[in-house]
This record gives C-alpha cells, sequence and structure tokens, in this order.
C-alpha cells in the first residue's frame, strides 16, 4: 500500500507510447497512480486520527481492567445472592433514575452491573452502571457505562473521539470518509506495488526517497488485507453507507432479527432495547432470570425490563467473544414464561457476518489477540502515512513541497476499460456517498488547476494537453 505517490524510476509517469502497443494493465497504472496520490495526501489526515484513536481504543480495554479493577472484580465468595437482592442494594445506594439493563455477575470474580437511565447528568445514550458485589449485595462503585460491550469512562472517552470526534452524529463523517477511502488507497497501493520490477522492491542497499518506499511499500503489503477489512467493516454502521448496507440486507431478507418485546409476541423487526420503567414487573428478575436459564442462555446476559404494561422483559446474551453468545429470550412478566426466542445459530448468512465483523473491528471478538493485532494495524498505518508524506516531500526535491503525479493519464486508457470502469465507480459512489462526493471534488479541483495550469502554458506531462477533463 502507498499512502503517497510511487514511481516507475523514481516512480513518475513516463512518456506515453500509444495505447495499441501496451499491456491492458499500462494506461491504468498512471491513472491509479494520480488517484492514489490524491487520495493519500487528502484523506491521509482523516487516517491519521482514525488510526491514533483506534491504537489507543484497541489499548483501553487491557487498561480498563487495571483502572476500574475495584468496580469490576470482587473475592469470591461461597453462594451468589438472588439477582433481585443486588438490584434493591443498588437501587438503594442510586435511587435515582430507572433500571434499564441488569447484567448478573458472568464470573465467580466479576460483579453484578445494574444499569440506571434518566440519571442527571449522564447522557442520553449513556447510563449509570452500579456495581454490586454479588456475594454480599455491597455496592463497589458506579460509573458511567456507554454501548453494548459495557465501555467504562476511559474507553468511552476514546471510542467516542474515534468515531466522532467528540462531535456528535456531525463528526461521524470523518470516520466515514476515512473508512471509505481506506479500502481504495490499500487496494491501489497493493496494485502498485505488485506491478513494479522484482528488483525495485528492496530495500536493502537502498537510500532516500528509493528507501523510504521501499519501507512503505512492504510494510503495506503485509497490512493491507487487515486494512481493507476494517474499511469494509468500519462501513457498516457508518452513517450514510452504513444505512445503505442495511437496506441491502433488508431487501435480501438479511437483517439481523430480534425477539418481539410484547407480551406473547412472535419475534420480528421489535426491538429489545426497551428502557425500562421499574424493574420487579410481575413475578420479578429471579422468575424470569431462571426462565431464560432453562432455555439455554447461559452468562453472560443482559434482563432488560419491560417498557410498559403490554411490554416483555427481554433476556439477551451479550457475548460477543469466541464463541459468540447471541440468543435472546422474552419473557411474560405476568407468568413468567418465555414468549419467543431467537438464536444466533438461526441468524441469516450476513447477519452473522456483520456481527463477527463489528466484533472483530471493535477488538472483542478474540479478546487479547484481537486488540494486539489492531493495534499493530493501527501502528502500521500511522507509518505508512508518515513515510508517504516524506516520499512527496523528497519527490520535491529542490522544491518547498512533492511535486504532484502528472495530469493526462485517463487519455491513454481504452475506451471499452475507461467506460465500464467508470459505470462501476458511479455505482459505487452511489453506495458510498462519502467516497463519491469526495472524488467527484477531486476530479473537479483537479480539473481546475489543470485548465489554470494549461492556459498559463505550463505543461507537464509529454505533450498532451495538460487538463484532467
Amino acid at each position: 500500500m502507498s499512502i503517497a505517490p510511487t514511481t516507475e524510476t523514481d516512480e513518475s509517469p513516463q512518456s506515453v507510447a500509444p495505447a495499441s502497443k501496451r499491456s491492458g494493465w499500462a494506461p491504468l497504472r498512471p491513472l491509479v497512480l494520480r488517484l492514489h496520490f490524491y487520495a493519500g495526501v487528502l484523506v491521509a489526515p482523516f487516517l491519521l486520527v482514525a488510526a491514533t484513536t483506534g491504537f489507543l481504543y484497541a489499548a483501553s480495554f487491557q487498561a480498563e481492567k487495571v483502572i476500574y479493577s475495584h468496580e469490576m472484580t470482587v473475592p469470591v465468595g461461597d453462594e451468589k445472592l438472588p439477582i433481585s437482592e443486588q438490584v434493591a442494594a443498588a437501587r438503594k445506594a442510586h435511587p435515582e433514575g430507572t433500571v434499564s439493563a441488569v447484567r448478573p455477575s458472568p464470573k465467580d470474580d466479576e460483579t453484578t452491573r445494574v444499569m440506571l437511565s434518566g440519571v442527571s447528568g449522564i447522557g442520553e445514550t449513556h447510563s449509570l452502571a452500579v456495581f454490586v458485589d454479588p456475594y454480599t449485595a455491597k455496592v463497589r462503585g458506579a460509573l458511567e457505562q456507554y454501548g453494548s460491550t459495557g465501555a467504562l469512562p476511559l474507553r468511552t472517552w476514546i471510542d467516542e473521539f474515534h468515531a466522532n470526534l467528540k462531535l456528535g452524529d456531525n463528526g461521524r463523517l470523518y470516520s466515514e470518509l476515512a473508512a471509505s477511502w481506506l479500502w481504495v488507497i490499500a487496494g491501489g497501493g497493493l496494485v502498485l506495488w505488485f506491478s513494479r520490477r522484482r528488483t525495485q522492491r528492496k530495500i536493502r542497499g537502498t537510500s532516500g526517497r528509493r528507501r523510504t518506499l521501499g519501507l512503505h511499500g512492504s510494510v503495506g503489503v503485509w497490512a493491507a488485507v487487515g486494512f481493507i477489512f476494517l474499511s469494509a467493516t468500519g462501513l457498516t454502521w457508518s452513517t450514510y453507507a452504513g444505512a445503505n448496507i442495511d437496506e441491502l440486507r433488508t431487501s435480501l431478507r438479511q437483517a439481523t432479527p430480534s425477539v418481539s418485546a410484547t407480551a406473547g409476541g412472535e419475534h420480528s423487526g421489535h426491538g429489545s432495547g426497551a428502557a425500562g420503567g421499574g424493574v420487579e414487573h410481575g413475578v420479578g428478575l429471579d422468575k424470569v432470570l431462571a426462565a431464560a436459564r432453562a432455555k439455554g442462555l447461559g452468562d453472560p446476559v443482559e434482563i432488560v425490563p419491560p417498557a410498559d404494561d403490554s411490554s416483555a422483559y427481554v433476556v439477551s446474551q451479550v457475548q460477543r467473544s469466541w464463541p459468540t453468545k447471541q440468543d435472546s429470550a422474552a419473557v411474560d412478566p405476568a407468568t413468567g414464561e418465555v414468549t419467543d426466542t431467537v438464536r444466533f445459530a438461526d441468524y441469516p448468512v450476513l447477519a452473522k457476518l456483520t456481527r463477527w465483523g463489528i466484533d472483530a473491528h471493535t477488538g472483542v471478538l478474540f479478546g487479547i489477540v484481537n486488540q494486539l493485532v489492531l493495534m499493530a494495524l493501527a501502528l502500521s498505518l500511522i507509518l505508512l502515512i508518515l513515510w508517504g508524506y516524506r516520499m512527496w516531500w523528497q519527490r520535491g526535491r529542490a522544491s518547498a513541497f512533492g511535486r504532484p503525479v502528472p495530469r493526462g493519464a485517463w487519455q491513454q486508457v481504452p475506451a471499452y476499460v475507461l467506460v465500464p470502469s467508470m459505470a462501476a465507480i458511479a455505482v459505487l459512489g452511489y453506495f458510498v456517498p462519502l467516497l463519491g462526493i469526495s472524488l467527484a471534488a477531486f476530479i473537479a479541483v483537479d480539473v481546475v488547476l489543470g485548465e489554470i495550469a494549461y492556459r498559463r502554458g505550463k505543461r507537464t506531462y509529454g505533450p498532451a494537453r495538460e487538463t484532467a477533463k
């Protein structure tokens, strides 16, 4: 992969031979090179932020365990108390707000979490997690929590900065732009690297820009598959591309199913995330949890109380690590009977792949190994961006800034290749809007700059008129 331009000798397109005498790839290479240059120079700052915050996010899982160990862990006791007693202790210590969910202690040395919504000073999409010793019902602390993975303050702050720069929904456009271009830059870099002669790929014995290019390309080749994966999975929950992906999955009947939160209903699109009223509706938490256990829902689980009198309890498995546990059940609060179940094994194929992809992207699917791989990819991307900018600087030689790759490459591409390529880009731009819009902006700027240069008589690409139209 290459973030900034790569060249033939010094990776600069040479004078163009007649298209009829060239291979099918030869006319495309300068075009890919120019696209790669613009994407690398202009999108790399967004990628640099995403990579740096992504590195910190991957590291935050283990940091969280150390920083919040008092709240998250307890000495192992003899027997865990009923979940209703633990929730009652949490409510006595924190009567504010309402109980939105309960996560019983999943392991012998872990606390129970009681999540409260509507608490003053806690964001609408966040909750206050009260940590309770399952053996003594003693409250060990309370922390703000966010998301389905139960992120605590440190990881929440890094997660939100990574996702939206702490700017809310509008800030998410930065991360979507980065994800939209990462696979293009990585794929283009792979094509450029493997189209080079083997003798030009070596690092040993080189210096200056050639050495930078060698380091850049070698690391990029090893990391490119990971970058493409991160790009694809990141887009699945982005604002615009993510909506298109969801619409496509729904049309193919590959949407993620969920249990009906209405008492006695069949599973449908009704969500299991109903935010809660009182926690002890009807038969109470202990019988609800026992009913879910009887249906095979083992730890870790989350219990969501009924939203109103016509709603059911929803008990869902929340294990995102391998093997994934995502079964869920609805329990009638009046009778304690399970009225609906959804098994992860019955998810459509795309729903499963989406779940695994997102969990691998966020570092939870394979635990610490997953997190170390993400940190390695993030560090690789940071280095590649820095090397890319260094190559751009070195390309300028005596000038203050690096020179761009010369224009006019599109004129050498045969129509039978150019027209289908343009059609494919248009379709892709529709489904990944920020890619399409920014690409159109790059082309518009290039056309204007090319026209200005032409009118000034500055031609830099052989005999061809300098324009990118």
